[in-house]
């Protein structure tokens, strides 16, 4: 890395992935450090710069000083031990030790206390909560949400009839599982442990999965224009059930939400969907087979009047982008209920899915939200036409005859800067204007009216902890104003 090079990336400021450290002094604090960046897909470690950004230096003795407790840090406070490269760049106030530590293979990577830190925008935090402990786990591959117990289930809550017809459908020929009891095969198949269902068990045969596991459910919304907090709504259910039951009843809410079209058929016909039910069919196997079954969060289905919106609990791993999964790559985050999913929904599997999708409507925009930990599908509809604007494109559709807001130069700039999770206050002070009403009436709420950006508290919009997010439709937006600009 040449001094110029260095420059370039200290003045792009701190954040996940390159965190700045004027002097280090303490083998534990820096270990929290490492293990944070080895935690949260690995970064850069500038040692010798000001939190501003400005370069303070080193001279050599601090420089070998700070070698021998990088490489004490790394083998002896962090567990299991990390593997940092270091590079010295000179600069004209001294030396600037680079720490790049790679993304770690045998998450979660724990400080000598046994605490398990991960980062969070340019700072670092403590990991407390059991789900977000458990998902460190599963993409380690040392424990799968699909198999874990639930607790107070017994055989007794299977659906007899679903569980049969799958059974024989697929194992009545096969001589493995004659003479087995029921407890037996539900164990034997790795549905159950003998006497408790697993979650897969449970969300593919119980016949009321929801008493047990309430939030694993589809929550579906029809609106009239294209903002997420717009109080009014055409269409609203929540869909319970198995998987099966919940991918037919969302399919059925999408069905009677979209325009049919004739292209050509008789008038009498009910013509076919606006978007290629194989696309949607997709899109939405993939939303609850593969979603995080440790997040106790619902699959979110959203129609609005330019896009619908797919929404799952869970970011994509460390190792995959939407990129890749665009190009068919895919690692099984449930195991177990995709192998048996895969024989009751239609689900082809081998990272076939988003590619037939895309192949079927290449209208489709793949979000990958990891501070929201939710994964997003956004399609759009036929009715959605971008304007060729300087600024940005606009928001365009109806269902009601209303026209809804567009994305102004202002909201541009306002999803720019927005980072995160963010305050009123913090916005406008990135956007260095000095009157509220001025932010408010030109930024803020076009933002909000254009589902740009959400609250994180809707139902209190007032409230001193609120802070705003920017929507999978913001994104979208912020993504293709970039790939215009390249």
């Amino acid at each position: 890395m040449t001094q110029s090079d260095l420059q370039e990336v200290i003045a792009r400021g701190e954040d996940s992935r390159h965190q700045f450290k004027r002097d280090v002094t303490n083998a534990d604090g820096l270990a929290a450090e490492l293990a944070a960046f080895a935690n949260s897909g690995g970064g850069w470690l500038f040692l010798g710069v000001n939190d501003d950004g400005s370069i303070a230096g080193l001279d050599g003795v601090a420089v070998r000083r700070l070698n021998q407790l990088l490489g004490n840090a790394a083998s002896q406070h962090v567990r299991p031990p990390v593997h940092p490269l270091t590079e010295n760049v000179q600069t004209e106030q001294g030396l600037v030790v680079v720490v790049e530590v790679p993304d770690g293979l045998a998450k979660p990577y724990l400080d000598n206390q046994g605490r398990i830190w991960v980062k969070q925008g340019s700072d670092k935090r403590h990991v407390t909560s059991r789900e977000e402990m458990q998902r460190m786990f599963q993409r380690s591959g040392l424990v799968y949400a699909d198999v874990v117990p639930v607790a107070g289930t017994s055989i007794e809550d299977i659906d007899d009839k679903a569980f049969t017809a799958y059974f024989d459908r697929r194992y009545g020929e096969s001589d493995e599982f004659s003479g087995l009891t029921r407890e037996q095969l539900l164990q034997n198949l790795g549905l159950g442990d003998g006497s408790e269902l697993n979650l897969s068990g449970l969300m593919l045969f119980a016949r009321t999965p929801q008493r047990w596991r309430s939030a694993f459910e589809v929550k579906a919304v029809a609106f009239p224009g294209t903002a997420l907090h717009d109080t009014r709504y055409l269409d609203s259910e929540d869909i319970k059930g198995t998987l099966l039951e919940q991918f037919r009843g969302a399919f059925a809410f999408i069905k009677r939400n979209l325009h049919h079209v004739q292209h050509g058929r008789s008038f009498n016909t009910l013509g076919e969907l606006e978007i290629p039910e194989t696309a949607l069919e997709e899109l939405l196997v993939n939303a609850l087979i593969h979603r995080d079954y440790f997040t106790s969060a619902s699959v979110r289905l959203m129609v609005f009047a330019d896009r619908v919106e797919i929404v799952s609990p869970g970011h994509l791993s460390d190792s995959l982008s939407p990129a890749d999964i665009r190009r068919g790559k895919t690692i099984r985050r449930n195991p177990t209920l995709t192998e048996h999913a895969s024989h009751i929904l239609p689900y082809r599997g081998m990272g076939s899915g988003i590619p037939r999708a895309l192949q079927a409507w290449p209208r489709i925009d793949l979000v990958d939200d990891a501070s929201g930990n939710q994964f997003s599908a956004v399609v759009w509809r036929p009715e959605a036409e971008w304007r060729s604007d300087a600024e940005a494109p606009p928001v365009t559709g109806e269902v009601t005859g209303e026209v809804t807001g567009e994305v102004t130069g202002e909201v541009m700039r306002l999803l720019s800067v927005l980072q995160g999770e963010m305050k009123r206050s913090e916005m406008q002070a990135a956007l260095g204007l000095k009157h509220e009403d001025h932010f408010r009436e030109a930024y803020l709420r076009p933002a909000l009216k254009a589902g740009a950006i959400e609250m994180t508290i809707p139902d209190k919009p007032n409230s001193r902890l609120q802070r705003y997010r920017l929507t999978a439709a913001g994104k979208t937006w912020l993504q293709r104003r970039s790939d215009n600009n390249e």
